[in-house]
């Protein structure tokens, strides 16, 4: 049980890789609070957690509004009597090219992915740091290293949240807490199987290991990176992409 004891908080953790996320953290014995918009959703992975023999709560909350940032790390607290990891999966895409991107569709992608995971940061690492303990992981993308037609908002909250990391890093660092992130390749979900059959082909060509990642390969580097394993590590990328980028 690499986290027994620990008490985790997973945004984004109903569905797709933060469902993963989730489960994985909670099977090795971590406490976890799923944090999501989505209350049916997270109210089956709470209850699948438990299940299993694991403790889970879920809480509606909107990590672009400070005050629900603060509420969800409060109840954690008051639930399960500490916060030893934050894992900051939220995230949305509304894609098109520049010329056609609106202002709202900008803004929007930064407020959920960018701004919300600073939001859970700030709210977080109080607790954390009084406590001179704490593993955040925020999940990335490649494409906030590589860019990507079509995703001038993602891919710039994405490189966003990678150089957030590695400030939380260095501020935080002597009060023992760590903070990295993981990016993404192309994950095997919903919006990856959406895509034409030919596409999606052409996609795993790119890919050396020839097949798309699993929200459990993901989950298995958060795990690592939340663990005490990753005791020495702290402002660093994981990149779990197959080898698409090297």
């Amino acid at each position: 049980m690499l986290l027994k004891e620990r008490v985790a908080i997973v945004t984004g953790g109903s569905q797709g890789i933060g469902r993963a996320i989730s489960l994985r953290l909670a099977s090795e014995g971590a406490r976890v609070t799923i944090a999501d918009v989505n209350e049916d959703a997270g109210g089956q992975t709470t209850q699948q957690i438990k299940s299993a023999g694991g403790e889970a709560i879920f809480i509606k909350v909107d990590v672009t509004e400070p005050g629900d940032t603060d509420r969800m790390v409060q109840q954690t607290v008051d639930t399960f009597g500490s916060l030893h990891i934050l894992v900051n999966n939220a995230g949305i895409t509304r894609d098109r090219l520049i010329l056609r991107m609106t202002d709202e569709d900008w803004q929007r992608v930064l407020d959920v992915n960018l701004k919300g995971a600073f939001n859970c940061i700030r709210s977080a690492v109080r607790v954390m740091a009084r406590a001179r303990y704490g593993r955040i992981v925020n999940i990335a993308s490649i494409v906030g290293i590589t860019g990507n037609p079509g995703q001038a908002n993602y891919s710039a909250s994405k490189g966003g949240l990678i150089a957030l990391t590695k400030t939380v890093a260095r501020e935080f660092a002597s009060r023992g807490v760590t903070c990295n992130a993981i990016a993404p390749g192309f994950i095997d979900t919903a919006m990856t199987r959406a895509m034409p059959e030919k596409a999606r082909e052409e996609l795993i060509k790119r890919i050396p290991l020839e097949r798309l990642g699993t929200p459990e390969d993901v989950a298995e580097g958060v795990l690592f990176l939340a663990s005490d394993r990753a005791s020495y590590i702290t402002g660093e990328v994981l990149n779990i992409n197959g080898g698409m980028f090297m």
